[in-house]
């Protein structure tokens, strides 16, 4: 894997502000060539550094109006079986091995109460592994624009 340069930065930074740039205005606004543009964003993605493209929603509109931390307590060995659990559920954004009191934090995203209370204490709650869980509701977030 080569190191990355500042170059590489400003390409990674660039398509996190918009993925959909095209490679031109991406050049323009870096500075370099389209050839140096496409064979960088090419290794990049290559060595793993740019891992995908996505479309970034906005929960609330999109209908997921309540959100939520869900803090979770595992059995000992299982994050990998938890973790795989975890990402197969579609109300699950975020998942994070977390040092502390707990294990694991999670963030859900539900259409209204009934649906989170529905995620955490039946289907989170039934996984084996899971111990004990504890949710904070998310009252408002301010996007960082990634």
């Amino acid at each position: 894997m080569a190191a990355i340069d500042e170059t590489d930065r400003q390409i990674v930074e660039a398509l996190r502000a918009d993925g959909r740039m095209s490679m031109r205005a991406l050049a323009d606004q870096i500075h370099i060539s389209r050839a140096s543009a496409y064979a960088r964003v090419a290794r990049l993605e290559r060595e793993g550094v740019i891992t995908g493209y996505a479309a970034i929603i906005d929960p609330v509109r999109y209908g997921y109006a309540l959100s939520a931390y869900v803090y979770l307590d595992i059995t000992q060995r299982s994050w990998k079986s938890v973790r795989a659990q975890l990402l197969s559920m579609p109300e699950v954004d975020h998942v994070a091995l977390v040092s502390g009191e707990h294990d694991i934090l999670v963030r859900a995203r539900a259409r209204d109460a009934v649906e989170l209370r529905d995620v955490v204490l039946t289907r989170l709650q039934e996984i084996p592994e899971v111990r004990a869980t504890q949710t904070v509701l998310i009252f408002e977030e301010a996007p960082n624009g990634r």
